[in-house]
């Protein structure tokens, strides 16, 4: 905490809100001889709001909003884009919802390193976003309704002295309803920038179809360059954010899982490199396996009725250790040992999203525009 009693040569802080939406100094809270008379904005179906536009050198420290229209439909409607030094492509456009640290349309109270909502009604980012010559922060409102009451505002610090090689804050969200069985989802697509990945958030809607299984036995894999093979590899979806042997609700600095509803099978989970960091030097891709687990007795009835799956492996817990079926000899299933109970990990189909951010050596967007609406719509 050292630099809290620093003050940097030149370096001004700026509110852009509904009271001041340029940022401007002597400017803010002008409306109504300054007695709160312009705290929020009314953004009409179809229409774009610009949150902030700034021409010069800074850095975003805080964006804190709140809407009344929390409803999952209008947090994945509401399309969220950031724009630096002046690039035609934005670094970040995300579903509204999803951007503030947890997917499924869904709040409940949480702080982490990076997000926080402290009663379930908030969206809070404290990201550190850097650009060299100016930053554009739009929010567009892709439903089908008015929404009445947006409160915002983005704190930040601007006439700051950046080195030429600072990096760019970038977001990318992606959905798969299903994923491709025997598939990776992707997190991340594969870039060719060099940069940091900062870390993800994930929402899975499981399938009623399994019954109950256990969906998070997938690995997260990323892969450097042109590698076929991932250099960096977990052991587990609960693995990767830090908890084991299933996944509760639970919310840590770094990992957490703000959402674990066996009973709906909704759960969304968050993991973020802040004090492992994850750099890469000619590119990157983010995969996570979409693979599950449960008594092979089970699995085999699940697949008999139809349900579709592919076993990989069979575990009894001995000595035999974990016994490949992708690899396995001809003929080997999950009935080759009819003498034992065992675990059998399987792929399966789910609904997955995620939103990942990264800081990347470009301004420019590196990723595809999101779907439609109708795409993203929690159903």
């Amino acid at each position: 905490m050292s630099n809290l009693f620093e003050k940097p040569a030149g370096v001004q802080t700026r509110w852009f809100s509904p009271e001041n939406e340029r940022g401007e100094r002597s400017r803010g809270g002008l409306a109504n001889g300054g007695a709160k008379g312009r705290p929020y904005l009314r953004l009409p179906a179809g229409a774009t709001t610009t949150l902030m536009d700034y021409e010069g050198s800074g850095t975003v420290t805080r964006i804190w909003a709140t809407i009344d229209d929390r409803s999952p439909e209008m947090l994945r409607s509401l399309r969220l884009e950031m724009f630096w030094d002046g690039a035609e492509t934005p670094a970040v456009s995300v579903p509204f919802g999803d951007f503030f640290g947890m997917g499924l349309g869904e709040r409940t109270p949480f702080e982490c390193a990076l997000f926080s909502d402290p009663e379930g009604r908030s969206f809070n980012c404290f990201i550190p976003m850097p650009f060299q010559k100016g930053a554009r922060i739009t929010l567009t409102n892709e439903s089908g309704k008015d929404l009445r009451h947006l409160f915002y505002d983005v704190d930040a610090l601007v006439n700051v002295d950046h080195a030429p090689d600072t990096l760019y804050f970038h977001a990318v969200w992606r959905r798969e309803k299903p994923n491709v069985l025997g598939q990776d989802y992707t997190i991340v697509p594969k870039i060719t920038q060099s940069g940091r990945f900062l870390g993800c958030n994930l929402g899975v809607i499981v399938d009623p179809r399994y019954e109950g299984a256990w969906f998070g036995e997938g690995e997260v894999k990323m892969r450097f360059g042109e590698e076929e093979k991932p250099t960096l590899c977990g052991t587990g979806t609960e693995d990767y954010i830090g908890t084991a042997w299933g996944q509760g609700a639970y919310v840590n600095r770094t990992q957490g899982s703000p959402i674990a509803d066996g009973e709906r099978g909704y759960y969304a989970f968050y993991r973020y490199h802040v004090d492992d960091p994850v750099y890469f030097d000619d590119g990157l891709e983010v995969t996570i396996q979409t693979i599950g687990g449960c008594e092979r007795e089970k699995v085999a009835r699940l697949r008999d009725a139809g349900v579709p799956l592919t076993p990989t492996t069979l575990d009894f817990g001995d000595e035999r250790g974990m016994i490949p079926l992708i690899e396995a000899a001809p003929g080997m299933t999950v009935e080759s040992f009819p003498e034992d109970r065992g675990w059998s990990n399987f792929y399966r189909q789910d609904d997955w999203s995620s939103t990942a951010y990264l800081y990347l050596n470009s301004p420019a967007g590196a990723f595809l525009e999101l779907g439609s609406v109708e795409e993203r719509t929690i159903q």
